[in-house]
């Protein structure tokens, strides 16, 4: 049953902003303090609920001189953005399974200010994504779990991992189109699976989409349809490979007058069109395609491209015989 039509208003729908945390993957996250201050005011102005700041990646485990501050988010590099985050948005952050220290590297949310941790896992990880959920949600945060590759996984098994989700303290459930391998017609098959489950429990559901077939945007205005109301975006798609949905095309699309894409196209003049001058890649190109296409994970493909490598059809080739 879809939502609405289109020039309807959903007041339920947030648009969560990942352009640090998943476009941090495309520049090893050294986004200087000015871009990230920047888009933080830009996405007030532009209306968007929430913008995730990068990973909560284990200082153990990632040796921080390797990266940028945004893949470890400690809360004093955060307050110095956002001060006490005076503003209607919320901020978030991602913690992935096995890949952060969360029971000491998170306050209670009385001393952050984090608004939400989102857990990231694969479907073999849920009862680790659980603990962790139940440890946030304890701390005073807002949770989501974010189920990667869903493309690759069984439909009994993701039905197993919705009802257990439903039985847990998570706010809201992530589709997460890891692979951009989903056309909007099993896109769509998934979120009336997920919004029929979650509904039940009076969970939220949510999409993250990749852009390895140019079927981002389609495929998170067709989960929006049928009841999704997290929506990720990134400005101009920058993220991991092929990237993401991009802010100023859903912006764009939503009726509702409180988002605004002026003050994005301002922020991409200015900010994102130097970062891709400066070699920063990221964007649909035919070696995502081709992982999009056979449902693969995109290293490959990564790779091709840091290489500078150009021999499509050779490629192509290859990941055929490595299949």
């Amino acid at each position: 049953m879809r939502k609405g039509n289109l020039m309807s208003v959903r007041d339920d729908i947030k648009v969560l902003d990942a352009t640090i945390r998943d476009g941090g993957l495309c520049n090893n996250f050294e986004f200087s303090d000015e871009f990230v201050y920047e888009l933080y005011k830009t996405n007030i102005k532009a209306g968007v609920d929430y913008m995730e700041f990068g990973y909560k990646a284990s200082l153990s485990m990632f040796n921080e001189a390797d990266y940028g501050k945004w893949k470890f988010c400690k809360e004093e590099d955060i307050r110095a953005i956002v001060g006490e985050n005076n503003s209607d948005m919320k901020i978030a952050v991602m913690a992935d399974v096995g890949r952060c220290d969360f029971k000491t590297d998170f306050l209670p949310k009385s001393e952050s200010v984090i608004d939400m941790v989102r857990v990231a896992c694969y479907i073999h990880q849920i009862p680790a994504a659980l603990e962790m959920i139940e440890h946030f949600h304890a701390l005073g945060y807002e949770t989501s779990c974010n189920i990667m590759a869903i493309s690759q996984v069984p439909t009994d098994q993701v039905v197993q991992a919705l009802e257990t989700l439903n039985e847990s303290s998570v706010d809201v459930i992530y589709l997460v189109d890891s692979f951009g391998s989903l056309y909007p017609e099993n896109a769509g098959d998934f979120a009336r699976l997920y919004y029929e489950i979650a509904e039940k429990a009076g969970k939220k559901v949510g999409f993250h989409a990749h852009n390895n077939q140019n079927l981002a945007f389609a495929n998170t205005i067709e989960t929006l349809s049928y009841g999704f109301s997290f929506l990720d975006v990134t400005v101009q798609g920058m993220g991991r490979g092929a990237g993401n949905c991009s802010s100023e095309l859903l912006i764009g699309f939503l009726k509702n007058p409180k988002y605004n894409i002026y003050p994005i196209l301002v922020f991409i003049e200015k900010y994102m069109a130097p970062l891709k001058a400066a070699g920063v890649k990221w964007g649909y190109d035919l070696q995502y395609m081709f992982t999009g296409l056979m449902n693969r994970h995109p290293r490959e493909a990564i790779a091709f491209s840091a290489n500078d490598r150009g021999d499509y059809a050779n490629f192509y080739k290859e990941l055929l015989d490595h299949d």
